[in-house]
């Protein structure tokens, strides 16, 4: 990857976590009558939400950035080890781009209905709950690997503490928001759970932007 496309990518690293956020943030408000972290992320998306468009399009810009981040975190992982790509082909990039990935699936295969109800749904509505939880198991998992990488690396290890407690700390939410997802707070815990990791992706990209290429490291 050349020092541009490795500089466009951890710019997407931050970029996708930004509009993403910025998107929810929209739509929470303008969904009239409803308090702001009551609707879940997806319904949001859905066709019955105000402006779904909103949501869709952060579901695909944070997709495609998450992609491109990835690609970039693993030419500069690769490049600190002096091993290139390939040893890092099972790691915590791949697992990134495939979040990137499955979020970009997640956008298009909508919910059916804005709130949880009763009721049969869609094949669309069944694919977009089993990606979500997809994505939430790999985004805990990525976190645990780049912790372990990180610990390797002098430049990143101070970095492997806040990297593994920020895993255990989406593990946690992400376990109580599955404990009930129909409960009044359960929007809140979904958008900490989703804003942890993407925290991380952020901080990552802003130090791999603040890091020259020619030094080794990412």
């Amino acid at each position: 990857m050349t020092n541009t496309g490795a500089r466009a990518g951890a710019a997407a690293g931050i970029a996708g976590p930004a509009a993403f956020t910025g998107a929810w943030i929209a739509s929470s408000l303008r969904q009239t009558g409803y308090p702001a972290a009551e609707i879940q992320l997806s319904g949001l998306a859905a066709p019955d939400a105000r402006d779904p468009w909103i949501m869709v399009a952060g579901f695909v810009v944070l997709g495609g950035c998450t992609v491109a981040f990835g690609a970039a975190l693993q030419d500069a992982l690769g490049r600190a080890d002096g091993v290139g790509r390939s040893r890092w082909r099972g790691g915590a990039p791949r697992l990134i781009q495939g979040a990137g990935l499955l979020t970009i699936a997640a956008g298009l295969l909508r919910r059916d209905r804005m709130l949880l109800t009763p009721g049969s749904v869609s094949w669309h509505n069944h694919a977009h709950d089993v990606i979500s939880a997809v994505i939430y198991v790999d985004l805990v998992a990525a976190q645990v690997l780049l912790a372990a990488r990180f610990g390797r690396d002098p430049p990143w290890r101070p970095w492997r503490p806040w990297v593994l407690a920020s895993s255990l700390a989406t593990g946690a939410v992400l376990t109580a928001f599955a404990a009930d997802t129909s409960a009044p707070g359960a929007g809140v815990l979904q958008r900490v759970a989703v804003t942890i990791p993407l925290a991380v992706i952020a901080a990552i990209a802003v130090r791999m932007l603040r890091t020259p290429a020619s030094s080794g490291g990412p």
